[in-house]
């Protein structure tokens, strides 16, 4: 069972899918996305796999309950799709190669034009979780898609402060932030002709890398041939720097920023941001009270000091 509950007090949707609950955990002996599973082509490259436990369907499925003026109740209208990077079991993203890594960048490419052309759908989140601490149940290498019928609260506010900040100085945001990131580079991690990877001044998690392409655009649509390939090789480059910082298989958080799939927004720009929970070799970083029940993060560390850790990792 699946549908979307408003709640009054965030002005924000929560999706319940209690269906959820029947998720394999970690397979061993068995997994649906290796070829001889029955489930996926014998011979495939990327593929994009149906999600079995969808918490957003179409056509959706009639709530549980009745909503009201205050409770308001609405179907899970949507698609969630798995992307499969690869066959073989054993690997991950930063041991792809950057030909493979484009092949993938051009299937979220296709999705994401496919998926926001859908009358409904309001916003397309591209995302890959990484690893066991994650909470990922199927180690696979994968990532997902989500096509939601609302813009979710955390790009709403990045769209608000965005948008205000065009109004006021009428530059991009994000242009400036690039700008003033290059320009001191002490937080840099990696950068190609297209794309600048660098912990954020204001970063919430001990490693956390955004990527933010070179050129103002909006949308992954809108990547030129040349920059398809620059994604996939900071991506690579970025990744293998996580497993070579620790020497083990860094597990993070993935996702894409872009702007809602209807309407104009020029003040918007493309880039992706990585949330992995290590703090060091053999802490993790816990969303706990303050975190969890305020949206204030704690971090402690220094976003200098781990720039510096991640730039000299190996590649």
């Amino acid at each position: 069972m699946s549908e979307l509950r408003w709640n009054p007090t965030a002005r924000e949707w929560v999706s319940t899918a209690s269906h959820r609950q029947n998720r394999p955990l970690m397979p061993t002996d068995y997994c649906p996305f290796c070829p001889g599973s029955g489930r996926v082509p014998e011979h495939y490259d990327v593929y994009l796999y149906p999600n079995d436990f969808a918490a957003l369907t179409i056509p959706p499925a009639p709530p549980a309950v009745k909503g009201d003026r205050l409770y308001r109740v609405r179907p899970a209208y949507g698609q969630c799709d798995v992307v499969l990077y690869h066959p073989d079991h054993h690997t991950s993203l930063p041991q792809l190669s950057v030909d493979h890594l484009v092949k993938l960048v051009r299937l979220w490419r296709r999705r994401f034009t496919e998926l926001k052309r859908i009358p409904g759908i309001e916003y397309v989140l591209i995302f890959e979780n990484k690893g066991a601490v994650i909470g990922v149940t199927m180690p696979h290498p994968h990532g997902q898609i989500y096509a939601f019928p609302y813009v979710p609260p955390r790009l709403k506010t990045e769209l608000a402060a965005a948008r205000s900040y065009q109004r006021r100085h009428q530059r991009c945001l994000y242009c400036e932030i690039l700008r003033k990131e290059r320009q001191s580079g002490q937080r840099l991690v990696v950068e190609n002709s297209a794309f600048t990877a660098f912990v954020p001044f204001y970063a919430r998690w001990p490693y956390e890398v955004h990527i933010f392409a070179r050129r103002h655009l909006g949308t992954i649509d809108e990547l030129r041939p040349a920059e398809e390939r620059a994604l996939a090789e900071i991506l690579k480059r970025v990744t293998t720097k996580y497993d070579n910082l620790f020497n083990f298989s860094f597990p993070y958080m993935m996702l894409m920023h872009q702007p809602p799939a209807k309407g104009r927004f020029p003040y918007y720009h493309f880039h992706i941001e990585f949330y992995p929970p290590y703090r060091s070799r053999d802490k993790l970083k816990y969303l706990a009270s303050v975190e969890t029940g305020t949206g204030s993060f704690l971090n402690d560390s220094l976003a200098e000091e781990k720039a510096a850790e991640l730039r000299a990792a190996s590649e």
